[in-house]
C-alpha cells in the first residue's frame, strides 16, 4: 500500500518551526518530574516554564525580527477565572501565532515543533485542539502517516498519540502521569460546556474530575483554525484547561496573537508550494424571460441600509455587461440598468434579518439566490464539464503514477443524497454520456466511482460524539465515511474506483487531499463557504503511487469550476484575502502611496495679447446640421444584419489561468475561447421587440432617436428572422449597435457647423487644478505652471513644446472646453501659439500661428476607436470649416510649423 514521504528539509516549514522554538532560547531543559496536584489525591507530570515575561517578550522581539513581521511590545495573554480542583482561581497564558497557506504543511510543522520544544526544552504534555470532526480525522491521519518519518528524523523519540475519548477516561490519566511525549487531539466541543463528560467528577477516576487532571499538567495548547475559537465561549473553554501557553495554526487568524511567522497566499502561489488555479466560468448569455439578478450582500449601519444586487446593464457602447450595484430603498432597477425589462422592480425593502431584498412587484430574492438564469442548465454544464477535465487529467496523468480527484460542493444535500435528487441524476446522466468517448473509463460504473459526505452531528453526554455521513445508517455511508475521511492512501490508489467526491460545508476546513485536481462549486444560495476555503482543498501539491510529492508545475494545476464569471470570481478570492490579512498583510492601494499636488494658473500670461488673441480665436461655440437618408439607412443596415450570427440564450465555460502579479494583486488570464456547453432555445417569450429596440436607441450618448416604422422596417428586411425568435435580446442589440453605426457614418459625414451667438469665457479657466503628482510636468510656457498629462504621448508632446524656443504659450484645453458632436462631446488636446523662426531660431517677423491640435499615437488612424475618430473628424469641421482655425492631428511636437 501507499506509504505518504515526507521531506524534512523544506526550509519554509523550517522556519516556521524555529520561530516557535526561538521563542524560549535560555529555557532550561527539564525532565520528567512527578509533582502532586495541590488539594488532589494525585499526582502529574506537568509542563514547566521557567522563562520570566522580559525575556519571554526579547525573545518574541527578536523572532519577529528575524521573519520580518512588525515587533510587539507586549505578549498576547489570555486571562479567565477557572474552577480547579483547589477551588476558582485566575489563569494567564501567552498566545503565539504561526500563518502558513493552507496546503503547505501547517498540520506536520506543528506536529514537527511539538518534538522539537521537547528536544530543547523537555515540553511534554501537548493538546491539539480542533473545531470540528473533520479537522480531527485529518489531524489524526497527519500523525498515523508520519510517525515514521518523524521517530527516524528524532532518533526513534517515543512518543503517543490519540484522540480524546469521555467513555475512556484512562487516557488522561495516562496524560497526566506519563514521562513520554503525549499528543492528546480534543475538538473543542468536547470541553467547552458545563455538562461535558470532562468537567464531570466520576468513579472512573476515584471520584476525581477528569479536566484537573489535564490542568495539572499544564498543557501546551496546538490550535488548530483558531479563528473559529474566538467566541467567549471557546475562550473560557480553552483557558479552562489551564495551560502553559498556546501555539495558534492558520491560513486566516481572525486575531493574530503575537506573530512570529507568516507564509502568505501570495509566497506559497509565487514559490510554487502549491497548486496553481484555473477558473473555468460557467454562465449563461443571453436573454430569456426574467431578467438577470442577484442578491450579493446586504448591508445595515447606523441610519442606511442597503444592498448589492448584480444585475445586466446598458453599458454607453450598447452593450449589456454583468454589474453589480448598491441600491437602497425605493431605487429602480430600470433606472440603476438603463433597461426596460427591470420595469417593476423597485426596491421595495431590504430585511438584514430575514436576508431576503423585495421589489414593488412582489418579487422577493434571498440573499445569494438569483435569478432570470437556468440554474438547473449551469449546473449540468458545470458537472460535465468537470467530468471531461478529470477525463482528460487523468490520461494525462496515469502513466506518472498519478490518481486524480474531483470534488463537488453543494448547498443542498437533497439534491444528492435523494435517490432522485437534480445533481446526482445529473452526474449519472453526464458520466454515462461521457464515459463511451474515453476507454478507460467505458466499463466504469457511475455508482462505484463517486462516494459522498455529508456532515451530522450526534450528541452524547453533551458533546459532539461523531460526524457521519448524511444517512449515517448504511454500510456505504460507513465506507464513504472511512474512505473521504481515514483512508486516504487508499483513496489515492489507481485501484480504487473512487474517484469524484461530493460534499456540503463538512470538508471546507482541514480536511484536504493532495489529488484534488477539480473543484467544481454548485451553489444555489449564498453559500456558507468563502473562496479561499473552496480553494483550499485542492491546493496541496499532489503525490504519486509511491507516496512522494510531485513538484511538476505543469501537473500541479487546480480547476475551480464555478458558476461564475471567473473575473468575480477571482476578485472575491483578491476581497477574502485583504479581508483576512488586514493591511499589514497585503500592500497598500497604488493611491495611498501617490502624492497630490497642483498645477496653478499664471494670471500674467492670461493678459498677454497673444493669448487673448488665441482665445478669441477658439472660443466660438457652434451647432451642427445633420440629416439622415432611411431609405440608404435600412439598406446598409439589411447588409450588415444579415451577416451577424446570433446565438441563442446559452451556457458558456471559459477557462482563465489565476496569476500573482505586481503588489501581490491576483489576475485572470483568459486562456482559450469561450465555448458554449448548451444551448436554451424555446425557453423564453418573444417581448415587444420594436420597443425594445426603441429603448436601446434612446439609451445611446448622445441618444439617437428613429421612428418605429423605421425600426420595423429593420425587422421586416433582415434575413436573420430566425436570430429574433431564438434570441430576441440579442438580436435587438444587434441591430441598434449596427443602426447606431450606420446613423454615426451618415450624421459625420454630412455634418455642418454654424456659428451660435454664445462662447466660452476665460474666466472659467480654474486657478488650481489638482492631481497626482506623477501625472503632473513642469512647465515654463504653458498657461498653467504644471501640465497634467493622461498619456505617454501627451508627457513626450509638453516635454517637447517646453524645449521649441519658437513656442510663445501653450494651454492644454480643459474637459469643459467641448465641441458638440452627433457621437458625444469631443474635447479637443492643445491650443498654441508659434513665432515663426528662421533656421538660426530668430523671429523672421511673420503673424503668429494660432493652432489647435490633437496628440495621438503614430498609429491612430487604425488603433483608435471608431468612435473616437469620428469625433476628431467633427473637431476638424467645427475649427477649420466654422472658425478658421488650423487643426491638425499630430503625434509629436516635431509635427508643428
Amino acid at each position: 500500500m501507499m506509504q505518504f514521504k515526507f521531506d524534512a528539509n523544506q526550509e519554509f516549514q523550517i522556519q516556521a518551526i524555529e520561530a516557535i522554538a526561538g521563542l524560549f532560547e535560555g529555557q532550561p531543559r527539564h525532565g520528567p518530574e512527578l509533582a502532586p496536584a495541590i488539594g488532589a489525591a494525585f499526582a502529574a507530570v506537568p509542563n514547566r516554564l521557567d522563562l520570566e515575561e522580559a525575556a519571554l517578550l526579547g525573545n518574541l522581539g527578536a523572532v519577529q525580527q528575524r521573519n520580518g513581521l512588525p515587533l510587539d511590545r507586549e505578549l498576547a495573554f489570555i486571562e479567565a477565572l477557572i474552577e480547579t480542583v483547589e477551588g476558582p482561581r485566575t489563569t494567564r497564558f501567552p498566545n503565539f501565532s504561526v500563518e502558513m497557506e493552507t496546503g503547505t504543511g501547517k498540520t506536520y510543522v506543528y506536529l514537527r515543533t511539538a518534538l522539537e520544544l521537547f528536544r530543547r526544552f523537555g515540553f511534554r504534555k501537548f493538546i491539539i485542539v480542533v473545531p470540528s470532526i473533520a479537522i480531527r480525522e485529518g489531524v489524526l491521519k497527519t500523525l498515523q502517516v508520519t510517525k515514521p518519518h518523524l521517530q527516524a528524523l528524532y532518533g526513534n523519540l517515543p512518543y503517543r498519540f490519540y484522540v480524546y475519548d469521555s467513555e475512556n477516561l484512562s487516557q488522561v490519566r495516562q496524560f497526566a502521569l506519563a514521562d513520554s511525549v503525549e499528543l492528546m487531539v480534543m475538538t473543542i466541543d468536547s470541553f467547552n460546556k458545563a455538562s461535558n463528560v470532562i468537567r464531570q467528577s466520576t468513579d472512573r477516576l476515584q471520584g476525581e474530575t477528569p479536566i484537573h487532571l489535564v490542568q495539572a499538567t499544564r498543557p501546551v495548547l496546538v490550535l488548530d483554525e483558531p479563528q473559529n475559537m474566538e467566541s467567549e465561549l471557546r475562550v473560557q473553554a480553552l483557558s479552562a484547561l489551564d495551560p502553559l501557553f498556546a501555539i495558534r495554526y492558520s491560513a486566516t487568524h481572525r486575531n493574530p496573537y503575537n506573530l512570529v511567522y507568516r507564509l502568505t497566499p501570495f509566497e506559497a502561489y509565487r514559490q510554487g508550494l502549491v497548486k496553481r488555479i484555473e477558473v473555468a466560468s460557467v454562465v449563461q448569455e443571453g436573454e430569456l424571460e426574467r431578467p438577470f439578478l442577484r442578491v450579493d450582500a446586504i448591508s445595515s449601519q447606523k441610519k442606511t441600509v442597503t444592498a448589492r444586487i448584480t444585475l445586466h446593464k446598458l453599458m454607453k457602447t450598447g452593450t449589456i455587461k454583468e454589474k453589480s450595484i448598491t441600491v437602497r430603498p425605493a431605487d429602480s432597477l430600470a433606472a440603476k440598468s438603463g433597461r426596460p425589462e427591470y420595469a417593476g422592480y423597485e426596491v421595495d425593502e431590504i430585511n438584514p434579518g430575514g436576508g431576503f431584498v423585495r421589489f414593488a412587484n412582489d418579487t422577493e430574492l434571498p440573499l445569494g439566490q438569483s435569478q432570470g438564469a437556468d440554474r438547473e442548465a449551469i449546473f449540468d454544464a458545470q458537472i460535465r464539464y468537470t467530468i471531461e477535465e478529470h477525463f482528460h487529467k487523468q490520461a494525462k496523468l496515469r502513466s506518472a503514477g498519478i490518481k486524480v480527484l474531483s470534488l463537488f460542493f453543494i448547498d443542498h444535500v437533497d439534491n444528492y443524497a435523494r435517490d432522485d435528487g437534480m445533481i446526482r441524476r445529473q452526474f449519472v446522466q453526464a458520466f454515462d454520456e461521457l464515459k463511451v468517448h474515453h476507454a478507460e473509463w467505458r466499463a466504469s460504473d457511475s455508482g462505484r466511482v463517486r462516494a459522498a459526505y455529508f456532515a451530522e452531528k450526534r450528541r452524547k453526554g453533551g458533546e459532539v460524539e461523531a460526524l457521519d455521513s448524511f444517512s449515517g445508517k448504511t454500510k456505504e455511508d460507513e465506507a464513504a465515511f472511512d474512505l473521504i475521511m481515514k483512508d486516504k492512501e487508499r483513496l489515492l490508489s489507481l485501484d480504487e474506483p473512487v474517484a469524484f467526491i461530493f460534499s456540503h460545508s463538512a470538508l471546507r476546513e482541514g480536511w484536504d487531499n493532495p489529488n484534488i485536481f477539480q473543484i467544481c462549486t454548485l451553489n444555489q444560495t449564498a453559500s456558507e463557504m468563502k473562496k479561499r476555503q473552496e480553494v483550499g482543498r485542492g491546493v496541496r501539491l499532489a503525490v504519486d503511487q509511491t507516496g512522494n510529492r510531485v513538484w511538476d508545475e505543469h501537473v500541479n494545476v487546480l480547476t475551480v469550476v464555478a458558476n461564475e464569471s471567473y473575473e468575480r470570481f477571482v476578485g472575491q478570492l483578491q476581497t477574502e484575502i485583504e479581508e483576512e490579512y488586514g493591511l499589514e498583510g497585503v500592500p497598500p492601494k497604488p493611491s495611498n502611496a501617490r502624492r497630490r499636488s497642483v498645477a496653478r494658473l499664471r494670471k500674467e500670461f492670461t493678459l498677454r495679447p497673444e493669448f487673448k488673441e488665441l482665445w478669441e480665436r477658439i472660443k466660438q461655440r457652434t451647432r451642427y446640421a445633420v440629416k439622415v437618408d432611411s431609405e440608404r439607412l435600412l439598406t446598409d443596415v439589411k447588409r450588415e444584419l444579415d451577416q451577424v450570427v446570433i446565438l441563442p440564450p446559452r451556457v458558456m465555460v471559459t477557462k482563465a489561468a489565476v496569476e500573482v502579479g505586481e503588489r501581490d494583486i491576483l489576475s485572470a488570464k483568459q486562456m482559450a475561447a469561450e465555448r458554449a456547453e448548451r444551448y436554451l432555445v424555446g425557453v423564453g417569450r418573444l417581448p415587444n421587440l420594436i420597443g425594445v429596440m426603441a429603448s436601446l436607441m434612446e439609451q445611446t450618448t448622445p441618444p439617437v432617436r428613429l421612428t418605429r416604422t423605421t425600426l420595423l422596417g429593420v425587422y421586416r428586411q433582415t434575413a436573420n428572422i430566425r436570430a429574433a425568435f431564438d434570441n430576441p435580446q440579442d438580436f435587438a442589440l444587434a441591430a441598434v449597435r449596427i443602426l447606431k453605426e450606420k446613423v454615426a457614418d451618415q450624421l459625420v459625414e454630412g455634418i455642418f457647423y454654424q456659428k451660435i451667438d454664445d462662447w466660452y469665457e476665460m474666466t472659467q479657466l480654474e486657478a488650481e487644478i489638482e492631481s497626482w503628482e506623477e501625472h503632473l510636468v513642469p512647465a515654463e510656457r504653458s498657461v498653467y505652471d504644471h501640465v497634467l498629462w493622461e498619456s505617454e504621448v501627451e508627457r513626450k508632446f509638453v516635454e517637447d513644446l517646453e524645449r521649441r524656443r519658437d513656442v510663445k504659450l501653450y494651454l492644454k484645453l480643459p474637459r469643459w472646453f467641448t465641441v458638440p458632436t452627433p457621437v458625444g462631446d469631443y474635447n479637443p488636446d492643445w491650443a498654441i501659439v508659434i513665432e515663426p523662426t528662421d533656421t538660426h531660431g530668430k523671429a523672421t517677423g511673420e503673424p503668429a500661428l494660432y493652432l489647435v491640435r490633437e496628440t495621438k499615437g503614430e498609429n491612430w488612424r487604425t488603433d483608435l476607436r471608431l468612435q473616437e475618430r469620428r469625433k476628431i473628424y467633427c473637431g476638424e469641421k467645427h475649427f477649420s470649416s466654422a472658425l478658421g482655425v488650423d487643426y491638425k492631428v499630430v503625434t509629436s511636437a516635431r509635427d508643428l510649423p
